[in-house]
């Protein structure tokens, strides 16, 4: 398998005043195509900060990023933004849906940022999305008509809309119930199992059992990078 993700001594440093915060610590991490992996660690670990670099959503402070084999931090700002908003999906614990407007038109907004062109039909991609994920009989039903799990799906819909080769995932189970949760872990390992790349953060070891591999992560190093029981949903 050729290597999508690798991070060559990663680190991450806020300022706060007078005072440094060093969410990251020297990270290497690489991830193969096809990888699904869980980040696991407690609040302050710097599980969510490796993901908004690894995500593109923020740079980090010294390191190599090597994305798909182009090392982002070499590329401009709007290189930077089409390589996040054609190779990546983002997926949230708070679903991050527009309100008083369909599933079909939240699925759809990426697109209107795509400036690759690469979707020829943004309309009939994101109706193929939101069948892709089970909802075809709910693309007119506005967020505050679907389900918790029905809503999260439609935001991995959305994440898939630009065909990204990478999906994303902070805290996605976050808000649902244990049997929905195992419904959008299943969705997760079919988008797996079709050749997605996925990477979900969780503080839950019941999630990551779900996943292929498990990273660890504590005082903003790895601590620990060992095979998952890729439990079935």
């Amino acid at each position: 398998m050729s290597t999508v993700i690798e991070t060559r001594g990663i680190t991450k440093v806020y300022e706060m005043g007078e005072f440094e915060v060093h969410a990251l610590r020297g990270v290497d991490l690489t991830v193969e195509n096809g990888d699904f992996l869980s980040i696991m660690g407690h609040s302050g670990s710097g599980k969510s900060t490796l993901m908004n670099v690894l995500g593109c959503l923020d740079a980090p402070t010294a390191g190599d990023y090597i994305l798909d084999g182009t090392n982002v931090h070499e590329l401009s700002p709007d290189e930077y933004a089409d390589i996040r908003n054609t190779r990546i999906g983002f997926v949230f614990q708070g679903f991050n849906l527009l309100a008083r407007t369909s599933a079909l038109d939240n699925v759809e907004l990426p697109l209107f940022y795509d400036r690759s062109d690469r979707i020829a039909d943004p309309r009939e991609a994101a109706v193929k999305a939101l069948e892709r994920v089970g909802l075809g009989d709910r693309m007119g039903h506005d967020p505050n008509q679907l389900s918790g799990g029905q809503q999260q799906r439609v935001a991995i819909a959305r994440a898939l809309v630009n065909e990204p080769s990478i999906i994303l995932a902070d805290e996605p189970t976050g808000n649902l119930d244990s049997v929905t949760t195992i419904d959008i872990l299943k969705l997760f390992q079919e988008l797996n199992d079709q050749g997605i790349t996925v990477l979900i953060v969780t503080h839950e070891h019941d999630i990551a059992e779900y996943t292929r591999r498990t990273i660890e992560m504590k005082d903003g190093r790895i601590v620990r990078d060992a095979a998952a029981n890729n439990r079935k949903a």
